[in-house]
């Protein structure tokens, strides 16, 4: 493992897929706000916008002492070799600042037979992702060798994913779980491994308008991520919360919504579950737009978990 990935992190970081459809410029204007409103990190996703890579060195070169960490960078999307090699310049451009999250599924090299023609079949997930850590760990480095190594968490939601995760990189990066996974996830990973949980949020203090935007993201994971349903269904949630569209108490499990207090004391609890960071993702009814405004309103109640405690308490 690469080192202690809480170190620079602090306990509250920003996730967005939000800068994918921005201009460059307007992105580095916002990572650097996010960075002096005293967030510790700033998380991004990777989907069909700016590669995970291109992105991270657009945070990183906008800011000046703030973690930046993929989340995650999609296997698919490239091979072993290449994702070490990148690893390896962004560690060394950026000391100590970039974390590589990464996660996803490969199509097998094996073939099943679907009416005569040959169809790719998908590995296992953690067979696969172990046998990416090896042929990254085993990519020679012909450059620099960066100092301190970048650090590497896994998108993982399963206990295997979990096990693999505590083993062979720095720890796991959970997605669209509530706090009883993170106590579930710390558990099987044991004390020393790194926990990094997202969790949606929406700031409206207008119950039915805040539901309403929390319910459109959780209808959302449930019809395209098989893995996240097959997740919430692990975590106890049935075919009730399901189907015909997520059911009030698996759409309040996933999204805090309400003011910033009540955001708060969804973030408390992951970290009460011994999560040892909670970054922040920020639903609005324009999912295209960036959510500068309820970034600034977050950071007065949220910043001060990651300040020393005064002498005495106070």
């Amino acid at each position: 493992m690469a080192g202690d990935a809480r170190d620079g992190l602090g306990r509250i970081g920003i996730w967005t897929f939000a800068f994918e459809g921005q201009p460059a410029g307007r992105v580095r204007e916002s990572a650097a706000e996010i960075e002096e409103l005293g967030y510790g990190a700033l998380w991004y996703g990777e989907a069909f916008g700016r590669d995970a890579i291109g992105q991270a060195w657009l945070l990183l070169s906008a800011t000046r002492r703030m973690t930046v960490a993929s989340g995650i960078a999609n296997i698919a999307f490239r091979e072993p070799n290449t994702l070490a090699a990148a690893e390896r310049t962004l560690g060394e451009a950026f000391p100590g600042r970039y974390v590589l999250g990464l996660g996803g599924h490969r199509v097998d090299a094996t073939v099943r037979h679907v009416d005569g023609y040959p169809v790719p079949t998908r590995a296992r997930a953690v067979t696969t992702l172990r046998s990416y850590l090896d042929a990254m760990d085993a990519s020679p480095a012909h450059g620099p060798v960066p100092d301190p190594a970048p650090r590497r968490l896994l998108a993982a939601l399963g206990p295997k994913m979990l096990e693999l995760a505590a083993a062979r990189t720095d720890g796991a990066h959970t997605y669209f779980v509530p706090a009883e996974h993170t106590a579930t996830a710390r558990r099987i990973m044991g004390p020393d491994a790194f926990l990094g949980a997202e969790q949606a949020v929406v700031l409206d203090s207008h119950p039915a308008r805040a539901r309403e935007t929390a319910t459109a993201h959780v209808a959302g994971y449930l019809s395209a991520a098989p893995h996240q349903e097959a997740n919430v269904r692990r975590l106890g949630f049935t075919d009730e919360d399901i189907a015909g569209g997520p059911s009030r108490r698996l759409v309040d499990a996933i999204v805090a919504h309400g003011d910033a207090e009540a955001i708060l004391r969804r973030v408390r609890e992951h970290l009460d579950a011994g999560a040892d960071h909670v970054c922040l993702q920020v639903l609005t009814a324009d999912p295209t737009a960036l959510p500068d405004t309820e970034w600034r309103e977050l950071a007065p109640a949220l910043t001060p978990l990651d300040r020393p405690a005064a002498p005495g308490g106070a």
